[in-house]
């Protein structure tokens, strides 16, 4: 579709309603950004709404204070609304989401003449299951269940939430539609224990079957789906509804386009939304809950019909996977090199090349046909139960035994499958990893995983832990992919009808590779870093003082205890950056006595509560402190006097214990490469922008950014970190 002067006027008219609505003057970066998002969408060609273009992205880095929702809006939507696509904004958190819906879309439609409709999209399991509360309520007043215990009844008494009272209420306020289900719309937190008793999954669900399907909420939610042009979701809802085949919760890949903001983080939680882990010993013991199910769920199957022998075979299957399970853990706890760390209480072996030893291999084997077939017959009993729900035809179950016994059902059948893809994923061949690859499917034939030519990607990571508890011990067996590049092409780049990535930080030491390998990005994507609106050398400076001491000495927490005083002295709202939560904590108890009231750290409180104190004392005029590890690198915005010098400990280098990326470090190496310089020292560098890109909010903002690591400057890798850093001034003392 070729951008037609219609749509480059509705996209220029609405940027110039918005700017004269809301009073404020164009931005450069914005200006490029949107004309970037906007030919790109232009240039996708199809033929009866299919894609027939190859696939690809647009890549956009935007750094702070460009106004990059605005721009992608006021892009996408006009294109969207003309190719009839459903417009799908995926953000990495739920601050960003609640902005874009709450603020930046109302925002939007007020100021410009544009005609949309939004929803929020959320999976099913932020939502109350009316069947699962009544049965909560049920259960707990006959004092007794045959089916809920087992689960669900463990919860605290008293007034607190899980008790009947609690549940009452919920029940009274989603009758009177003061609430509308949704876990995040209740005024106060609920606990995650206490949620999972009212809520429900795709594997309990019974959907039209339900006698509370005309009251749904998720049901009720996803009605606005189908009409809305703009679906806000999160990167895991997308990736959860890829694995369901797509177009199960959201929009079919085909007739959205999607828009990926906090893009960096799509990889890794593509990575770990398709990992899988077993716990033995845990498993041993859910497999003990589902013998008691199957004991008291017996009574209510008639002798000799078809779901009575299913629980036979459900129950000789259980005892297969028990047994197995048994020898697996003998195994791994006696034939593995072990390395006992006290302090944490665990241990970790990682299989290098993801080779399994022979006689581990074998268990897994025995083990995935043991589950396969436990898996199979929950999958039946579950049908079964389902079928009763058809009044349509006669049933050997009744009604009120379906309803009561499916959602435990589905429960176990859902968890069965989840341990089922940990046994699949170890049984698969490390030696012949399956291609990646970039061919895009011609008219009217189908999709295939796509083939890159000589391309290769790195055998699955595969792992095992084991901890230690006071009356207790269990070793967790996982496995993950180590690039997600084949699993986002196929089910997303090549499926999509269009992508654009945006974040502040998609390049690594000025490029686009990292991003380019991890996601598996097409061939044919663009690629565009927008100049930034902020003056930098005039806003802040970079400065490196002279320390003898490197951060790999012993001595460098104590060399930390003596220079950060000079360091803060004088500034009202200060912020140390550790990568280490002991050292964090160290240096916090060698300075808190002398510095009562000073310091607060991201451990003291809730992440919202040390903000809001931090805050209150810079308006109170008193100075601040903040200690903080990862997170606050990233994701804090304290604009204008809330912050004024950001002090980064040392250089943000991933820990080398981190078994994905030691066997991607070990595919590198293979292949020839340099693990250090192709994967350390380019993740180093994103976390090292984000972490400076706290300091600068605004374009009224000023301060300084103060680098206590001397290898910025010593190491022949430094000069490319500090490269890549903004162009602040540079103050170096040597």
């Amino acid at each position: 579709m070729a951008l037609t002067d219609e749509i480059k006027q509705q996209i220029q008219q609405g940027y110039r309603d918005v700017l004269a609505g809301k009073e404020i003057r164009a931005r450069y970066g914005q200006r490029l950004m949107i004309a970037e998002i906007a030919r790109y969408m232009g240039d996708i060609t199809d033929n009866d709404g299919q894609r027939t273009s190859p696939p690809s992205t647009c890549v956009v880095e935007a750094g702070t204070g460009t106004g990059k929702t605005l721009a992608y809006l006021i892009a996408a939507i006009p294109v969207a609304k003309a190719l009839g696509k459903t417009l799908v904004i995926s953000t990495a958190t739920v601050a960003l989401q609640d902005q874009i819906v709450l603020k930046d879309l109302p925002d939007l439609r007020k100021h410009s003449k544009m005609d949309f409709n939004w929803t929020l999209a959320k999976g099913r399991g932020r939502y109350l299951c009316m069947s699962r509360l009544e049965a909560r309520l049920h259960d707990e007043g006959n004092g007794d269940s045959d089916t809920m215990p087992l689960f669900l009844l463990d919860g605290p008494q008293g007034e607190e939430p899980g008790t009947r009272a609690f549940f009452e209420e919920m029940l009274a306020s989603y009758g009177s539609r003061e609430w509308d289900g949704d876990r995040d719309h209740w005024p106060e937190q609920i606990p995650d224990d206490v949620w999972r008793q009212v809520t429900t999954d795709h594997r309990q669900c019974t959907n039209r079957h339900c006698s509370y399907f005309d009251s749904c909420a998720f049901f009720d939610a996803r009605k606005d789906l189908d009409d809305a042009d703009i679906v806000v979701a999160n990167h895991d809802l997308v990736l959860a509804d890829l694995a369901l085949g797509g177009g199960a919760i959201l929009p079919e890949p085909e007739n959205a386009l999607f828009i990926f903001d906090e893009a960096h983080h799509l990889p890794d939680k593509a990575l770990n939304h398709f990992a899988a882990s077993v716990p033995l010993n845990s498993t041993r013991q859910w497999l003990k809950q589902l013998s008691q199910a199957l004991t008291k769920m017996q009574p209510y199957l008639a002798p000799a019909t078809q779901a009575a022998k299913t629980l036979d075979r459900i129950s000789t299957a259980s005892r297969d996977v028990d047994l197995v399970l048994a020898r697996v853990y003998e195994e791994a706890e006696q034939n593995t090199g072990w390395e006992f760390n006290e302090e944490r209480r665990t241990a970790q072996w990682r299989y290098p090349e993801g080779e399994l030893p022979e006689a581990l291999g074998e268990l897994a084997g025995e083990t995935r046909l043991a589950t396969a077939n436990l898996a199979r017959h929950l999958g039946s009993l579950a049908d079964e139960l389902q079928g009763a729900f058809d009044e349509r035809k006669a049933h050997e179950i009744d009604r009120d035994t379906a309803e009561a016994w499916f959602p435990v059902i589905g429960a176990f059948h859902s968890r069965s499958e989840e341990q089922l893809r940990l046994w699949t994923a170890w049984c698969e061949q490390t030696g012949n990893q399956q291609t990646n690859g970039e061919t895009s499917p011609t008219e009217g034939s189908e999709q295939v995983e796509p083939q890159r030519t000589g391309y290769k990607s790195p055998a699955a990571a595969r792992w095992a832990v084991k901890q230690r508890w006071d009356h207790a011990e269990d070793i967790t067996l996982y496995s993950s992919p180590v690039l997600a590049d084949n699993l986002l092409y196929a089910r997303l780049w090549s499926r999509a009808y269009g992508s654009v990535l945006t974040s502040a930080t998609l390049t690594a030491l000025g490029r686009f590779d990292r991003l380019k390998a991890r996601a598996g990005l097409p061939e044919s994507s663009r690629y565009l870093v927008v100049p930034s609106s902020f003056k930098y050398g005039e806003m802040a400076t970079v400065e490196v003082p002279a320390i003898s001491v490197m951060p790999t000495d012993n001595a460098f927490t104590d060399e930390l205890v003596t220079r950060l005083p000079d360091l803060w002295a004088g500034e009202k709202a200060t912020l140390v950056l550790f990568t280490s939560r002991r050292q964090m904590q160290q240096v916090r108890d060698g300075l808190a006595p002398e510095y009562p009231d000073l310091i607060i750290t991201q451990d003291d409180m809730a992440k919202g509560e040390v903000l809001r104190q931090h805050c209150k004392r810079v308006d109170e005029g008193r100075p601040s402190v903040l200690f903080g590890v990862a997170s606050f690198a990233e994701g804090i915005d304290l604009p204008g006097k809330y912050l004024h010098h950001v002090v980064i400990t040392r250089l943000p280098f991933s820990v080398p214990d981190d078994p994905i990326e030691a066997s991607l470090a070990e595919w590198v190496t293979q292949r020839g490469g340099n693990p250090f310089m192709e994967i350390t020292v380019p993740d180093a560098s994103i976390k090292l922008v984000q972490a400076v890109g706290r300091l600068l909010r605004t374009e009224q903002d000023t301060g300084r950014v103060t680098i206590l690591d001397r290898r910025i400057i010593a190491r022949r890798y430094g000069q490319l970190l500090l490269d890549a850093l903004p162009p602040f001034r540079r103050i170096i003392e040597y």
